[in-house]
């Protein structure tokens, strides 16, 4: 089981990170788009060459259309995809300072409360996530330069908010078995010596 989340988890971050990448290439291309059809349109270019710029504009030299619309879907698309690896691996930011004088017996229920802390989030953001993509359907609401439906951005998010939730609940059981038995099922870089 833990292999399929595992795989799961990684899957999505690959798929995050070229959803990621294509943003960041987007965002430059738009820039550069902004920054030439800017130069275009200065007095140097207006006196050398007045009908250059708009020529320029007329073959789409300049800013991407919707840029802002598409980067803040994607990127709450990625983070989404990334999180369940950073749930499966125990990425989050942690300060052990104090944790690290307790007990084995100790870390293990704390670690075991994070997690069914961490999977109960998780499903209260998937969850709302479906409603607001539900809400946003039911209203035909789009954005307002591309004037895509804004419920597509929700469902991407839903979809990997939804293995997020399933990677969760499963280092939720994880760790109650984990705290249960004594033993260590998923190594999570913390176990002390004790």
């Amino acid at each position: 089981m833990h292999k399929l989340m595992m795989g799961l988890a990684r899957t999505l971050a690959i798929v995050g990170g070229i959803v990621l990448s294509a943003l960041i290439l987007l965002t430059c291309v738009s820039i550069l788009g902004r920054l030439l059809n800017g130069f275009f349109h200065g007095d140097f270019m207006e006196s050398v060459a007045p009908g250059f710029a708009s020529w320029a504009i007329g073959i789409g030299i300049g800013p991407v259309n919707g840029d802002f619309e598409l980067v803040e879907a994607g990127v709450a698309f990625a983070i989404f995809c990334f999180l369940p690896l950073c749930q499966i691996t125990a990425g989050h930011a942690s300060v052990d300072i104090l944790a690290n004088s307790f007990p084995a017996v100790v870390n293990r229920f704390l670690r075991m409360v994070i997690e069914i802390v961490f999977a109960a989030v998780l499903l209260l953001i998937m969850w709302k996530l479906f409603d607001g993509m539900m809400s946003k359907r039911s209203y035909g609401e789009t954005t307002f330069l591309l004037q895509f439906p804004i419920w597509w951005a929700y469902a991407l998010s839903f979809v990997a908010s939804l293995a997020a939730a399933i990677v969760g609940v499963h280092m939720a059981g994880v760790r109650i078995i984990e705290f249960l038995t004594g033993r260590v099922l998923v190594w999570d870089g913390t176990e002390a010596s004790h």
